[in-house]
């Protein structure tokens, strides 16, 4: 069916108020025996966002998860591996092995040609695609959207580069040459003034990694400026712009490189470009520090941000996180977290991983990275796109092998398809009239299928209570908290955990999309009762599960008699006068510990002068550090870090670490 048929009131308005007549909605095709059931379903696909989660237009949650297919934002202007694929049955494809939306890189080059009417004959082998035959670029682009239509796909934009240029990424910032910002921000409302009413397209990713360091001629910062060069301003910007003419569109801000430690400010100095104390490092793109004291404001249309990181193993580059041992506990402290993953966690916003993947079976390293990061996603319901579907990104592979016909089944079936949105083992698509796969797919299912009968009075069943929780990891400040999920006729899509204390009435203290959760902020030697009640999409409230009262330890106990870390202090630079270090805090114990102290004697004359991934005290030649927040909770035998540079030299004394 054409999407001009699921036009909505609020984008009618808007192509109204733009001075461009409405085309009158076409009959709304009839529906299938099998969708029949669901017609309360909404009849336009856009999205929005509520705290933390993507939601349609009747409130249902929704999870994209998708992969990237480059090579229009190339010198080539269309699709790569037209060449020899086809391109209906790599979209069917796409769709029937759960992908429900597609990432397409563009350049801004593009976009400003197609606008001028400057539109190329692409490189498409006519004999593979004969539908292609005697199409332009733009021809091919569009009838490809009508390919993702009739298989359920949506679709986000993404301008990778301003210049059409297979290599355009490297260059840090979203202006280049000819293309000026206000011309970035003019192809972003020419292309979405064209689709403005077709709910293929459901969002817009503004500029694929922005980065750069101090040392670079340009480079992008994030703070609350109006500077060209503050890639928060020209998201928000661009976003505005964007939202005036559909409001209805998702609107993604990726990060960027480098943020301002404590105390340093856009203008301080680079002194040692491998690992700058005045910056903080991150993958470009993957830097979104910023947000907590600079978020982007969209208005009115706030609810339709989404932030977007991106992130990548050992095999696309070497961090200093994968040098020694990791794996998801340290990496969620020591990187994701602090760098993104607390946008989520806080509920500020949305998450998307823009791009994630990677080779599969030639590092343990790059393997245990793409498990541990696939897990995240999970179990937090954080939203994806895989890179790529292409076999021809040099430092990943792709999900296609060369002859862009066969997949690569090892890191399809391990890697992404666990991280797939599914139902009751039926993938779950995000047009809520056609399947996932097609009308006669086997294998998806469409929102309105997933929701029968919609979010609103026609569900009044709540879900069965879930299990009695279980505890395990009992600290004198914490315990984690397992529970058999609960049943529902429609889908649970959360639980909210209550607590109480002693005699007192129990309270919500966190709602959690899983069936764990480990409770901290606890005082030693005290009594807790805990039950769990679970939500579906239509606000039902189950009955509370069994309750489970757990008793936390003494002191510093962790429930086993052992709690116990080792810190181990190593010099990782110098220079006259001055000096970096590392310090490496490991859980020794047997069971899980939520926060950690170190403490050494300063040799004479030395002082710290900045230090990260802690909090530092100092008394006479006594320092002190503790846990922040997001690193405090170790599982036994994993290991967090944090950092520092100081004048003078010498190794400490009396090295010593204490955990709770």
């Amino acid at each position: 069916m054409s999407a001009r048929t699921k036009l909505t009131a609020v984008a009618a308005a808007a192509v109204v108020a733009f001075g461009v007549a409405a085309a009158a909605p076409a009959a709304t095709a009839a529906p299938t025996p099998g969708e029949a059931a669901v017609a309360a379903a909404p009849t336009a696909d856009w999205l929005h966002t509520d705290g933390n989660r993507i939601v349609d237009e009747a409130g249902n949650q929704v999870w994209l998860t998708g992969a990237n297919w480059f090579g229009f934002n190339a010198s080539e202007r269309v699709f790569h591996g037209l060449w020899s694929g086809n391109l209906e049955s790599i979209t069917r494809q796409m769709a029937q092995r759960g992908i429900n939306i597609v990432r397409v890189p563009i350049s801004t080059q593009l976009l400003l040609e197609w606008k001028a009417g400057q539109t190329i004959r692409p490189n498409v082998n006519t004999f593979v695609n004969p539908e292609l035959e005697g199409l332009n670029n733009l021809q091919v682009f569009d009838h490809w959207l009508a390919l993702c239509e009739k298989y359920g796909l949506k679709v986000m934009l993404d301008v990778h580069s301003a210049e059409a240029d297979n290599s355009g990424h490297v260059y840090p910032v979203w202006w280049k040459g000819s293309v000026t910002p206000e011309l970035f921000f003019q192809g972003w409302e020419w292309i979405t003034t064209r689709y403005r009413t077709n709910d293929t397209i459901v969002a817009m990713d503004i500029k694929n990694e922005p980065h750069g360091t101090p040392n670079d001629p340009q480079r992008a910062k994030w703070d609350s400026s109006t500077d060209q060069d503050n890639f928060k301003y020209a998201c928000e910007t661009a976003g505005r712009r964007i939202l005036a003419i559909n409001p209805n569109l998702l609107i993604l801000c990726e990060g960027i490189e480098i943020y301002p430690r404590a105390g340093a400010t856009w203008n301080s100095p680079d002194t040692n470009p491998d690992r700058s104390p005045n910056y903080h490092y991150n993958w470009w793109g993957g830097n979104l520090r910023g947000v907590a004291e600079h978020p982007v404001n969209l208005g009115a249309q706030q609810d339709q941000l989404v932030y977007s990181p991106h992130d990548y193993g050992p095999l696309v580059y070497e961090q200093p996180w994968f040098a020694g041992d990791f794996d998801k506990d340290s990496l969620t402290n020591d990187v994701w977290r602090p760098n993104w993953f607390y946008i989520h966690e806080q509920n500020i916003a949305p998450l998307l991983i823009g791009e994630w993947g990677g080779r599969l079976g030639q590092d343990a390293r790059q393997d245990r990275w793409m498990a541990a990061l696939r897990d995240l996603m999970i179990e937090n319901g954080i939203h994806h796109t895989f890179w790529c579907l292409n076999p021809n990104s040099g430092d990943t592979g792709g999900l296609l092998l060369d002859d862009w016909a066969s997949w690569d089944e090892t890191k399809y079936n391990q890697m992404l398809k666990p991280a797939l949105w599914q139902h009751n083992g039926t993938f779950v698509g995000l047009d809520h009239q056609v399947r996932l796969g097609g009308a006669d797919s086997t294998t998806g299912m469409s929102l309105a299928e997933r929701y029968a009968g919609g979010p609103g009075p026609g569900d009044t069943t709540a879900p069965t209570a879930p299990g009695q929780p279980t505890a395990t990891d009992v600290t004198a400040t914490a315990a984690t908290l397992n529970w058999t999920a609960a049943t529902d006729n429609v889908g649970v899509i959360s639980y909210e955990v209550l607590r109480a204390t002693g005699s007192g009435a129990a309270s919500v203290v966190a709602t959690v999309s899983g069936t764990s959760y480990r409770a901290t902020g606890l005082t030693a030697s005290t009594s807790y009762t805990f039950t769990v009640r679970a939500r579906d999409a239509a606000g039902n409230v189950s009955a509370a599960s069994p309750p489970r009262t757990v008793t936390t330890t003494a002191g510093n106990d962790n429930g086993n008699g052992d709690a116990g870390c080792s810190a181990t202090y190593r010099v990782t630079g110098s220079w006259q006068g001055g000096y970096q270090a590392e310090v490496t805090v490991r859980n020794t114990g047997t069971a899980a510990i939520t926060g950690w102290t170190v403490n050494w004697t300063a040799p004479a004359g030395t002082t710290i002068a900045s230090l990260w991934n802690g909090r530092l005290t100092t008394s006479g030649t006594t320092v002190t550090v503790r846990n922040e927040p997001y690193n405090g909770q170790l599982a036994a035998g994993t290991s967090t870090t944090f950092g520092l540079t100081g004048s003078g030299s010498g190794t400490p004394s009396g090295l010593t670490c204490t955990a709770s």
